[in-house]
């Protein structure tokens, strides 16, 4: 497996697109980087109230124990999934699994991870599945960091881009450079920061909710570095309380998106995500109001370290390289992730996407499925942080699978009252039937689609943000 050259770089693509909190491998990064991810790793693990869940928490700990694993999925489909005896995945943050939340086995019955019960509080139009996974096989702590996934965008683009016709492919790549050189001066000012050239923190965090519109990669990057922010250095009653139970505390996140967004709760939608200075100062406040003083502050270090760190190639000086006047050949040899990110985003509001979705979507499932199986991870989870956000590998030749319908007694807690002769399938779902573009309702959603940026520096106009 993976012998040819070709196959080796499929390889190390998904390879660096996968976190590991408890490893000391450091990733290949460029030169003149401030801090080093060492540095971050031990600020994060060391330096935070929540940073030891980071590497020590139920779901990782479950994950790599190669015993059975509990988890629920919420479902509009469950007559669907009944008469066809199949469970297909879908995309998103988990690329290619069925997206689940933890469960643990206590004797009055199956307690809910935090993440799955705020889905139970907030998706009373779905039923709950319960699925036990047994692996037979101990699997890595390795998590899928969909921010890392820009080369394996890029390469899927390249690979098939005859599906689309020649003005679709041109309009594509028209908007994605103009896009990047309406951002060019403040994707600049990231790779300053990153070398320590340090911006004051307001003026850095209104030009950033400026330029997210222009470049919605940054929008996931930004909602990403504070969803970290809370999670990690979070003291309230509430988040000590599932600390406890080994668990990240979800709702604080979960809040922040839906106070900073107007209806995030029908589409969850972060190139939306954009909030000024004063606006995310209040958001935090609102939230826990002794983080809301370091929020733009860890922003700016956090974010530029990150961006600096995924966008440009191991090869490249963070120092010297400029997007000023980058063209789409030198794009695609120093910054193919960056590039890579912006193609994706920019086909996702495409007309055809829908037709599209499966030719594009399912040929990155192939690969994430072929690397998931060669290191033995039969439920991907999201490593960027093991919020528990947890998925099925739907093509793992050796785990095996009981599915139940369960209901929710009043303590909150799950019971299997149905089993069901169902198993999931290596085939990614049709797009109308994914949470990606369903409502709060389970009614079809569509993308938002941004304006496309006007030539010239047009990054730095508006200030305030959402």
């Amino acid at each position: 497996m993976y012998a040819s050259s070709k196959s080796h770089q499929t390889y190390t693509d998904w390879d660096d697109a996968h976190t590991d909190h408890t490893s000391t491998r450091l990733r290949p990064a460029p030169a003149g980087l401030a801090e080093s991810e060492d540095d971050w790793r031990g600020r994060l693990h060391h330096e935070t109230p929540g940073g030891p869940l980071l590497a020590h928490n139920t779901m990782v700990e479950a994950v790599t124990s190669g015993g059975p694993l509990h988890l629920m999925h919420t479902t509009t489909a469950l007559d669907a999934i009944r008469a066809s005896g199949r469970l297909y995945v879908s995309s998103g943050c988990l690329v290619a699994a069925l997206y689940c939340a933890p469960l643990i086995p206590e004797p009055p019955g199956l307690r809910p991870h935090n993440l799955g019960s705020y889905l139970l509080e907030t998706k009373r139009h779905t039923r709950t599945l319960v699925l036990e996974v047994t692996p037979h096989t101990r699997a890595p702590a390795k998590g899928i960091d969909y921010l890392r996934l820009g080369r394996v965008h890029l390469r899927t683009y390249q690979r098939h881009q005859g599906f689309l016709t020649e003005a679709e492919n041109t309009r594509l790549r028209r908007t994605v450079m103009a896009r990047i050189r309406a951002a060019a001066p403040f994707l600049d000012l990231l790779l300053a920061n990153a070398t320590g050239k340090r911006t004051p923190a307001v003026p850095f965090t209104d030009r950033l909710a400026a330029t997210v519109p222009h470049f919605p990669f940054l929008g996931y990057l930004y909602f990403e570095v504070l969803s970290e922010y809370l999670m990690l250095h979070s003291t309230a009653r509430e988040t000590k309380r599932y600390a406890e139970a080994g668990e990240l505390n979800n709702r604080l996140y979960k809040r922040l998106a839906h106070h900073a967004v107007e209806g995030m709760d029908q589409l969850f939608d972060l190139s939306r995500f954009h909030p000024g200075h004063d606006r995310l100062t209040k958001l935090i406040g609102a939230i826990e109001p002794a983080l809301a003083a370091g929020a733009a502050a860890y922003t700016r270090d956090r974010l530029s370290h990150l961006f600096a760190a995924i966008a440009l190639e191991p090869s490249q000086d963070v120092g010297a390289f400029t997007f000023q006047a980058a063209d789409c050949e030198r794009l695609t040899a120093f910054a193919p992730s960056l590039l890579g990110q912006a193609v994706f985003r920019e086909m996702r509001i495409l007309d055809r996407y829908p037709q599209l979705y499966l030719a594009f979507e399912q040929a990155k499932a192939l690969e994430a499925w072929d690397y998931w199986n060669h290191e033995a991870i039969a439920t991907p989870f999201n490593g960027f942080l093991p919020k528990g956000e947890i998925g099925i590998n739907p093509a793992h030749p050796y785990a095996t699978h009981r599915t139940w319908v369960a209901e929710t007694c009043e303590r909150g807690l799950l019971h299997p009252v149905e089993e069901l002769e169902v198993t999931p399938v290596p085939r990614l779902a049709e797009l109308h039937m994914t949470a990606m573009r369903r409502d709060g309702k389970g009614r079809a959603a569509g993308h938002v689609r941004p304006a496309v940026p006007a030539p010239g520096p047009t990054a730095h106009r508006h200030p305030k943000g959402t």
